[in-house]
């Protein structure tokens, strides 16, 4: 298996990829609606405020995960892990722990001090997130589960305490996601 930073030549696959794993598992409705959401990354990847990553196993995609910029009032690098997905016949081998993992790394090769996502918190905590309190940081979006809520410091330090609520990517400021 290798990861790859994505382009906007992923979009086709990285589509399919989203819609099957997240129909699988949740629905059609929400396998449409995820997969709409990766596409629209997709398309506008530009490995600044939309960092794609692809786990490939024999040339073919089997999961990927998208990290988008916040922009908060405060000075800080932060960006939100979202969505991620590994392919129905791969889960449950560390594919998708692994997958963040190598995204995690290349953020913190980047300077970004923070990481937030919004899922299963038993999912995340394996790879280091924990819950936050929007006392901390708030989401971009009133959050329909709170307790989804997470972070990761990527500096070392503890999570700091912001102020302003961020804004998000553009493919985030839908309702719907939160």
């Amino acid at each position: 298996m290798n990861f790859r930073i994505l382009d906007k030549c992923s979009k086709e696959e990285v589509a399919s990829l989203f819609t099957s794993v997240f129909s699988s598992s949740e629905g059609e409705q929400e396998g449409r609606l995820i997969g709409s959401l990766a596409s629209a990354l997709a398309e506008r990847t530009d490995n600044q405020r939309i960092i794609g990553v692809g786990a490939y196993e024999d040339g073919s995609m089997i999961g990927a995960i998208f990290f988008t910029r916040l922009r908060f009032d405060e000075p800080i690098e932060a960006y939100m892990l979202a969505p991620v997905a590994v392919s129905t016949a791969h889960q449950g081998r560390g594919i998708g722990q692994a997958l963040i993992r190598f995204g995690l790394d290349e953020l913190k090769d980047r300077s970004v001090t923070l990481v937030v996502t919004y899922g299963d918190p038993a999912f995340y905590s394996k790879v280091a997130f924990q819950t936050l309190s929007e006392d901390v940081i708030q989401a971009p979006l009133p959050l329909s589960m709170p307790e989804g809520w997470l972070g990761q410091p990527l500096s070392g330090k503890a999570i700091p305490i912001l102020k302003s609520r961020p804004a998000c990517v553009q493919e985030f400021d839908n309702p719907d996601y939160w």
